[in-house]
């Protein structure tokens, strides 16, 4: 967990891009890798290359999931109907960490996956501490009551650099959020461009 945290604006630098779109990514101002041999110029890389790539882009934006767990992701999207890029997006956007993240009780996914292993998350009535648990369209997401006031919370909810996205349902009064449908690529607010199907080609390899 800590080491995972720790290295939140590495993934940033290493992608070159702000990932999260976040004011305080070191990419703002230092566009080049973490490291001695950050700034070398960099070569065409290739097609496996810019595979893995994508493949870590995605993997990182959802709190740098372990790579067992997101191969895991993958494969469930294989076994589904339909496109296997779509499914893992939709897959991904199901995560408990990530629903939160999106109702904006948290400023970061790290801080969600924290948040739910901590004890301050109820689904339909029943503390869940799983940050991976998967959440069902219409299920009831909310912050416990002693942890409504929590600074955490009150912050996440007054920053303006995102906004809810129209599959989750809000009311922040009560602090409560429901996946209303399973999002399609174009709905999901990324800040930066993501490649599912660059993934499907890595993980098909």
């Amino acid at each position: 967990m800590t080491k995972r945290h720790q290295a939140k604006y590495k993934i940033d630098r290493r992608m070159g891009q702000n990932v999260w779109g976040r004011p305080k990514s070191p990419v703002n101002h230092r566009e080049y890798g973490p490291g001695q041999h950050g700034q070398r110029r960099k070569g065409k890389l290739s097609d496996y290359g810019v595979q893995l790539k994508a493949k870590q882009k995605l993997r990182g934006y959802y709190g740098n999931i372990l790579e067992r767990q997101f191969r895991g992701i993958y494969a469930e999207a294989r076994r589904q109907k339909g496109d296997t890029g779509a499914n893992m997006l939709g897959l991904l956007e199901r995560r408990l960490d990530a629903v939160i993240y999106r109702a904006k009780f948290v400023p970061t996914v790290f801080a969600a996956r924290q948040f739910i292993s901590h004890g301050h998350i109820k689904v339909n009535g029943r503390r869940v501490t799983i940050p991976s648990y998967k959440v069902k369209v219409g299920d009831l997401v909310e912050v416990k009551d002693k942890s409504k006031q929590l600074a955490l919370v009150l912050e996440s909810v007054g920053l303006a650099e995102r906004d809810v996205p129209d599959y989750v349902e809000v009311d922040h009064s009560k602090m409560t959020a429901k996946l209303t449908r399973v999002p399609v690529i174009g709905e999901i607010p990324y800040p930066v461009q993501m490649e599912p199907h660059l993934v499907v080609e890595f993980y098909s390899r």
